[in-house]
């Protein structure tokens, strides 16, 4: 590799990372959104059932795997090594919102919510990266 592909290298990783970062905040604030305009949700501010909080970590694990494939298919190489870097980044993001929401009252959900984004980060990140691994494969 010359020295010249070597920054559009690096700008091309850090796109597909940001790609994928992007995809997983837009379609799980979309998501959000029409939880709540649809009454799945309760109104925004008011204090949601630990089932609801359930259902939002299901669909949060399938977007961040798909986020995860996103920033893999994107990656100049190394596909793994892009979906556990975004991987990592939702860990830090995670332990970010965690840290601000402690105890912030009811409706910011259980303590045992933000812990479990914290802990599904890295394996739904090496999952987007396999499947984009063994679809690559066929």
């Amino acid at each position: 590799m010359s020295e010249t592909d070597r920054p559009r290298r690096t700008l091309r990783s850090i796109g597909a990372v940001v790609a994928g970062l992007i995809f997983i905040f837009i379609l799980s604030t979309v998501i959000d959104v029409v939880m709540h305009a649809t009454g799945v949700f309760p109104p925004w501010g008011k204090p949601m059932s630990d089932a609801l909080f359930g259902l939002a970590t299901a669909y949060r694990i399938v977007i961040s795997v798909a986020g995860c494939w996103i920033a893999a298919r994107l990656a100049p190489d190394r596909p793994m090594g892009h979906a556990l870097a975004l991987g990592v980044v939702g860990v830090v993001v995670s332990a970010i919102g965690t840290v601000v929401t402690w105890n912030k009252g009811p409706e910011f959900g259980p303590h045992w919510y933000p812990l479990l984004l914290i802990v599904v980060s890295i394996p739904c990140a090496w999952l987007g990266g396999k499947f984009y691994e063994m679809r690559r494969a066929i």
